[in-house]
């Protein structure tokens, strides 16, 4: 998941015998599936929350372009190119929806940012790790965006209703960029021997990042029980992360590589995949600031920012002018 350990700022899940009367209105509306708007009555933990998942969200979409970024001028044809730069200014687009739906519950996207650029706010996991080699293009676009797509998909279903509609956009351009990425890695393994070991190196290092996407375990998590209250967490981690690996190993099969776990088996009796146990300690060094590329990623994304002011400046200096103008008409 783009957005990970959200923090509701809940102690424990209250029935709704339990909540003040304009409180329990509230959740009755979503209980009977009602999209919640902006000016609607809200509670300011259910506030907090989105703003905290969505501007996330759209953080991992702006900084998710930078691992993609490395690779357009190296492109191997120009068509291949094309598609990637296609990728990369959809990316740019979610992240714009997404600080769009954030400002409609009270915050400005100056703050949204300055978080982001402080250290504050957090991105997704996934995008500190390096991209080494033209297959890690395709397994991004097949495995992290593939991932995407399992957790944002019922987000289209969530009960904020301006984060529930923007996310039906995004999912449909998710859906381009994991075919993308998978018939990179189709390219490769029917190309030479070398390119197929290229392939699988690529899916031996991002396999596991990949799970570690949708978070830790949360079946005891107050906060994502708070947040399945109110809908805006319509599975657990644990639920979508099977998914994931139930609809990727046979893909993987089809491109004749390896998963990278010795502990995957077919579960007859589940009707599920079992795999190995995830290695939580790495995913939290990432997320506390210590992943390969952390502090380049947030440096990059800084210096892109500052060199961008000028042009923001003037678009505001063009704005008050035309405003004068028309006053003055």
């Amino acid at each position: 998941m783009y957005a990970q350990l959200v923090d509701t700022g809940t102690q424990r899940l209250r029935s709704t015998a339990e909540l003040p009367p304009e409180e329990r209105a509230f959740q009755e509306r979503i209980d009977a599936g009602v999209k919640i708007e902006p000016k609607d009555w809200m509670p300011e933990a259910y506030r907090k929350t989105l703003i905290r998942q969505i501007s996330q969200h759209a953080h991992s979409e702006i900084v998710g372009q930078l691992p993609e970024g490395n690779w357009v001028t190296r492109a191997p044809t120009l068509q291949r190119k094309a598609i990637l730069l296609a990728k990369i200014q959809d990316e740019a687009g979610h992240g714009l929806y997404l600080y769009s739906a954030a400002e409609t519950l009270g915050v400005s996207r100056d703050e949204l940012l300055e978080a982001l650029h402080s250290g504050k706010a957090k991105y997704s996991s996934i995008f500190n790790y390096p991209t080494l080699s033209w297959a890690d293009m395709g397994a991004i676009g097949w495995l992290v965006d593939g991932s995407a797509i399992i957790n944002q998909i019922p987000l289209c279903r969530c009960s904020y209703g301006p984060y529930a509609r923007a996310m039906i956009r995004v999912c449909k351009e998710e859906s381009f960029h994991a075919r993308q990425g998978y018939d990179i890695m189709l390219a490769l393994c029917r190309g030479s021997a070398e390119q197929k070991q290229m392939a699988q190196d690529a899916l031996n290092r991002w396999w596991w990042p990949s799970l570690m996407m949708f978070g830790p375990s949360d079946a005891d998590s107050v906060n994502s029980a708070q947040s399945a209250a109110w809908r805006i967490k319509l599975f657990s981690n644990d639920e979508l992360r099977q998914r994931m690996v139930d609809q990727t190993v046979p893909q993987v099969e089809h491109l004749g590589l390896s998963v990278p776990d010795p502990e995957l088996r077919w579960n007859e009796e589940r009707g599920h995949y079992d795999f190995g146990e995830i290695d939580w300690s790495e995913f939290h060094d990432v997320l506390k600031g210590n992943g390969p590329c952390n502090r380049e990623r947030l440096r990059t994304r800084v210096q892109a920012y500052e060199d961008g002011r000028w042009f923001r400046d003037a678009l505001v200096a063009h704005a008050e002018k035309s405003a004068a103008q028309r006053a003055a008409a």
